[in-house]
Formats: structure tokens, sequence, C-alpha cells
């Protein structure tokens, strides 16, 4: 019964609606500094989730999550999915799990998803064979669920406020997020 769950929560992870328009230019990534690290912070009603974004590995990821978390795109939106021992997954403007910003990213796949991953949402294979990336709907992973790597964008890993993750309920609101470049 738990792999059946298992099963039709990762099938939650797709996004059934969203729009797969893409950018009218190809979306190039932003010009990273190599001795910089790059922070979200994930303000929420329940606290901050602080996680470092990897643009060495994810590049158009990261460009585009902190050209929308800069623009204050996740600015009030609400986590709208939360799945025990599983995910929690916000950044859906329409707050069903079927909108987003009317565009999709390139899939940038390699990173694995350790407890904490920050990863993009996607379109179904029969829609997106291409594993294309929700141009703003995310998940934080709330324990190692090993059977996504290589199906998701992983793009950040959080490094403080796993805690507040797993207190994360449907509903519950994204004050902001905060980049952080140090």
């Amino acid at each position: 019964m738990k792999y059946l769950l298992i099963i039709l929560s990762i099938l939650g992870l797709h996004i059934h609606g969203e729009s797969t328009m893409e950018f009218s230019e190809p979306i190039k990534a932003m010009e990273f500094a190599k001795n910089k690290t790059y922070k979200a912070l994930i303000h929420t009603d329940k606290g901050v989730i602080t996680c470092e974004l990897f643009p060495e590995r994810a590049p158009l990821s990261v460009t585009n999550f902190i050209a929308l978390a800069k623009g204050g795109f996740y600015d009030g939106l609400t986590f709208h999915r939360v799945v025990t021992n599983f995910v929690i997954q916000g950044g859906d403007p329409d707050g069903t799990g079927q909108g987003g910003p009317g565009f999709t990213i390139p899939a940038e796949i390699g990173l694995p998803h350790t407890e904490g991953a920050l990863a993009w949402a996607r379109l179904p294979d029969g829609v997106n064979p291409d594993k294309r990336s929700s141009g703003s709907q995310f998940y934080i992973t709330l324990e190692e669920v090993p059977f996504l790597d290589g199906e998701y964008t992983v793009f950040g890993q959080t490094l403080d406020g796993q805690s507040v993750v797993k207190k994360i309920a449907v509903g519950d609101k994204i004050q902001k997020i905060e980049i952080e470049i140090k």
C-alpha cells in the first residue's frame, strides 16, 4: 500500500495543465561568479528555508528561479501540495497545481534527490518527452527519494530549515523568496 501511495504521489509531481509555451528567445544562463555562493531564503508562514543553489550544475534552472524570486513572482503564493514523507510543492500562481508563468525550461537532470533537495516539477512524459521543467512550480523533498533521480531537475539543496519544510501544510504561504549572493 505504501508503494502505491508513493507511485500516486510521483504522478502528482507532474503538472497537468501548465502551458508548454517557451520563451520567445532561448533562455540564457546568467553569469555566475565561480567564487560566490548563491542561496535562496524562502520565507514562509512557518519560518525560513535556506537553500543553496547550484548554478554550475543547473544554470538555466537557477537563472529562472532567481529571476522569478527577484521579480516577486513567488510573493504570496502557497504550497498547494504536501505529501507526507515525500515532498512539499509550491510556485503555482493559481494554487491548483496546474498553473505557471506560461513557459517551461530545458531539463538539467543529474543531481540526486537527497533529503531537502530543491527541484522543478514538470509535465508528464506523455506530453513532455524531453522532461522540460515547470517554469515556476518547485518542490522540496522531505526525505531521500532516489527513484526520482534522472526524472526531474534538482537545482538546489536545503542548508537550513528542513524542520520548517516538515511543518509546511497545504495552503501555507510563501511570503517572499530572497536571493543572497556571497
